[in-house]
């Protein structure tokens, strides 16, 4: 299959061949949500917590004899019955939310979201981005000459210490990300996922190689 080339002034320069197996799959959006499901279930951390009567401060001392008070028997002022006792059965911070997923399924979820792009003509090709100096303002100038709407864009970029990611960096609903760091949450997430040439020919090699 192919795919236009666009340059920075958003003129089509030529075609790109896309790996049909990568770029041209049915979507299976049951597997999506579950793979999607499992990665944003991962990154959750348990900031809830309370303490048990054994963790709270205090109550070490019996409040008052076993028997001859005429009172309810106690062993201690933190137990959950008390106030500024211990919470039963509140949320612990243990608490673990990863799914496991196995490395096949999420391949083919993220050949699918990409897919899935190229089916809704919201995945695009450039040739090269060069800005000199590396400006925010020059920046979003190239951005807007491109031929899709002004939303969620994800640039892919080649270098990981590109001078784009300074330039884009303060542009609202835009992220830049390195071709290694790119994962199914970011192409779900967005709207418009622009790849650089050497960005796709590096993420290529590395599918490749870990086929």
């Amino acid at each position: 299959m192919e795919i236009s080339v666009y340059n920075q002034e958003g003129v089509i320069i030529g075609k790109e061949n896309l790996p049909e197996k990568i770029f041209d799959l049915p979507i299976n959006m049951g597997l999506l949500y579950q793979v999607f499901y499992s990665l944003e279930s991962s990154k959750r951390h348990p900031y809830a917590h309370t303490k048990t009567r054994g963790e709270v401060r205090g109550g070490g001392k019996k409040p008052w004899k076993q028997k001859g008070t005429g009172r309810a028997r106690h062993g201690s002022i933190r137990s959950p019955l008390w106030v500024g006792g211990g919470v039963t059965f509140g949320p612990r911070n243990e608490k673990n939310f990863n799914k496991k997923i196995n490395k096949k399924m999420k391949r083919k979820a993220f050949y699918m979201a990409l897919s899935s792009k190229v089916k809704d003509q919201k995945l695009f090709i450039m040739d090269g981005f060069q800005i000199l100096p590396a400006k925010t303002k020059l920046f979003s100038q190239v951005l807007s000459k491109l031929p899709f709407a002004p939303t969620k864009t994800l640039l892919v970029v080649g270098e990981k210490k590109s001078p784009l990611i300074r330039a884009g960096r303060n542009i609202p609903r835009v992220r830049i990300v390195h071709f290694q760091s790119l994962g199914l949450s970011d192409v779900i997430r967005t709207d418009n996922l622009i790849f650089l040439k050497d960005a796709l020919a590096g993420l290529l090699g590395m599918e490749q190689t870990s086929s």
